[in-house]
């Protein structure tokens, strides 16, 4: 297994929000890894995981964190390749908010893509994104998973529109 995106997360404890991405990525085809490294407990697992990952064949980063969610960006300013932030609303966090604008609001020349607050699953899917502008295997399967989007959104209006809104809720 040669992973394509790795997936980051700064404590075991963002792991349910993390799984997100990774369920997305094994849905859409796309090899992965997923370990856990700490901006701030461990500062050189973090430096050596950023600096080796490109060799290591890593093509885009999932960094996802709470609190002051440091991870991001951090490991964005160690290598080229994309980051995709996910701010994590943890324990010690001030509703999400520290986390999404450690996130957000990245200096010039040092970008995070950031998805929503507990946004594993766009991440997940903004990384097989990015695979798949090279790899048309990954581009396949986002375009067969973007026309299952559209039929749910189609088959809950048809139901709608022949039911009623007043019927669906009744459910």
């Amino acid at each position: 297994m040669n992973p394509q995106v790795g997936i980051i997360m700064g404590s075991q404890s963002d792991l349910p929000i993390m799984a997100e991405a990774a369920q997305m990525l094994e849905e859409l085809g796309v090899n992965y890894e997923l370990t856990v490294v700490s901006a701030h407990r461990t500062p050189q697992r973090m430096i050596d995981y950023a600096h080796s990952a490109r060799e290591r064949g890593i093509k885009v980063i999932v960094a996802g964190a709470g609190g002051a969610a440091h991870l991001p960006g951090m490991v964005a300013s160690m290598t080229s390749l994309p980051v995709i932030g996910v701010p994590i609303k943890s324990s010690n966090s001030i509703d999400g908010w520290d986390s999404i604008l450690s996130i957000l609001q990245m200096p010039g020349g040092i970008p995070v893509a950031t998805v929503a607050l507990n946004g594993g699953k766009n991440a997940g899917i903004l990384a097989a994104s990015i695979v798949g502008s090279f790899d048309s295997k990954v581009g396949e399967s986002l375009d067969a998973y973007k026309k299952t989007l559209k039929e749910k959104v189609e088959e809950s209006a048809a139901q709608i529109e022949a039911k009623g809104w007043k019927e669906i809720l009744k459910k």
